[in-house]
Order: C-alpha cells, then sequence, then structure tokens
C-alpha cells in the first residue's frame, strides 16, 4: 500500500467535519477548481464528491502525488506534481477558476501574492492559514497588524474571516493557530491609477512602517508642494485603499 509520508514540521488535519467544513465555504457558484498541496487528501475527498467541479489537485511532493493518485485513482488525469508557487497557472486553466487549500504555512503569503497577481482569472479562494496571518489579511486600516497583505488584497478582492481551527485537530498539534479564510473578487477590473506603482508605493511604505509617508517615499517626493501635502505626514497603516490609490494618482 501507499503510504502518504509525514514530513518533518508538516502538521495534518485529521478531523473530517473541519475538512468538510473548509470545503463547503467556497462560493457555490465555482466550476474551475484548484487544490493547493492536497498532501493525504483530506479535502480531496470531499471536493471529489461535487460534480459541478472541474478539478485539478496539486502537491509539489513527489510521495504525496503517489499516494493521491493511488487513493483517488478516478481523479488521476487530474493530480498534478507542481510548486503553485512556480507554476503558470493559465495553462492550466484558460477560464476563471477558483483555488482551495490547506496552505502550507510557512509559504502562506506567498500563496496570496501570486493569487494576486492572478487577481483577473482567480475568482475566489479559500484557505486553512495560520490565524495571525488570517488577521493581518483581514484586519482594517488602524490596525498594528495591518500591512501590505491587508491593502492589496483588500483592494482586489472581499474577504471572510470564516472560523478558527483548534489545534488539536492535527496529527500532531501545531504550536500556532490557524484560521479559515474567503476570498471573493470585487468589481474592481483595474485600479484608478498606475497599478505598478500602486503595488510599489503599498510595500516601500509598509517596509519603513514607523515612518511617515514623508520619509518612507521621499525618493518620490521631489517636488516641494507635494512634500506639504497633508497626505505624507500619515504612517501607512493610518491609510485606506482609497488613500493609496490617491497617493498613487498624485505621484504619476
Amino acid at each position: 500500500m501507499v503510504k502518504a509520508k509525514k514530513h518533518l514540521g508538516q502538521h495534518f488535519l485529521t478531523d473530517q467535519n473541519i475538512a468538510r467544513k473548509i470545503v463547503d465555504s467556497m462560493p457555490i457558484e465555482v466550476v474551475n477548481l484548484l487544490e493547493v498541496g492536497a498532501r493525504t487528501g483530506v479535502l480531496t475527498k470531499y471536493l471529489l464528491q461535487n460534480p459541478q467541479y472541474k478539478l485539478s489537485i496539486m502537491d509539489v511532493d513527489e510521495e504525496s502525488i503517489a499516494y493521491l493518485k493511488h487513493q483517488y485513482p478516478e481523479a488521476d488525469d487530474y493530480i498534478i506534481q507542481g510548486d503553485f508557487l512556480k507554476t503558470d497557472l493559465s495553462a492550466i486553466f484558460s477560464e476563471e477558476f477558483s483555488v482551495i487549500g490547506n496552505f502550507p504555512y510557512n509559504i502562506s503569503s506567498q500563496i496570496f501574492f501570486k493569487i494576486l497577481d492572478h487577481r483577473n482569472q482567480i475568482g475566489s479562494a479559500v484557505g486553512m492559514i495560520q490565524k495571525e496571518v488570517a488577521e493581518r489579511i483581514v484586519s482594517p486600516p488602524g490596525s498594528k497588524v495591518y500591512g501590505i497583505l491587508s491593502v492589496l488584497l483588500q483592494a482586489f478582492f472581499h474577504i471572510d474571516y470564516l472560523f478558527n481551527v483548534s489545534a488539536n485537530v492535527f496529527s500532531p498539534p501545531p504550536k500556532v493557530k490557524s484560521a479559515v479564510i474567503r476570498l471573493r473578487r470585487n468589481d474592481v477590473k483595474e485600479l484608478p491609477c498606475n497599478e505598478n506603482l500602486f503595488f510599489r508605493l503599498v510595500k516601500q511604505s509598509f517596509n519603513q512602517r514607523r515612518k511617515t509617508l514623508r520619509n518612507s517615499l521621499k525618493s518620490y517626493l521631489q517636488d516641494e508642494s507635494l512634500k506639504r501635502h497633508e497626505i505624507f505626514s500619515k504612517r501607512p497603516e493610518q491609510l485606506t485603499v482609497d488613500n493609496f490609490v490617491a497617493i498613487a494618482k498624485l505621484l504619476s
């Protein structure tokens, strides 16, 4: 029998009720769906029970892939060995698709940046991640944890903090807390500013979050009249998505 490999540092979800709850959190209109980091197939089992899904199942680990193919032979053609962060997702899906998974906690932020890169093709995403990261993503302006991912994801997605997940439903139990969030693409097809500049401004300002924008963005503020603008006296955590859009317009 093929066995799933239990890698050092990995924690496997064992509670079937939680697995079903995660799967049931996917918006009902989803058709094309990519499961990321399928591992032992705890979500896969329930995803395969929904006939409306055109499902692709991805994992980077060779032994996990062998286990999944053995356990779910009916899905053999849809099981992909690959690194989500390095995979050309447009080669898998030519239309809109959604993403679901128990995301590896050490790369969950990178997964969301990848989702941002494909924001005009990804309609929704449901992921179990570290609670600390989930709280950061949904946090509003003014929060101490409000940051780069908060602004960028909230610019393009409606975000729901769905539920917490106890450490006791994993084997072995992790030392960190977990939570499940859902992203749904909003109606913003493109921001009313230079989007590349918007991304750069958000990242640069939060990389120096203790400074006011007048200091963190000084390379953009050569014009003396811009330096005197009130908005640049603020720190990044005080600004909304719309504020960052306004700054991108000012600096274009």
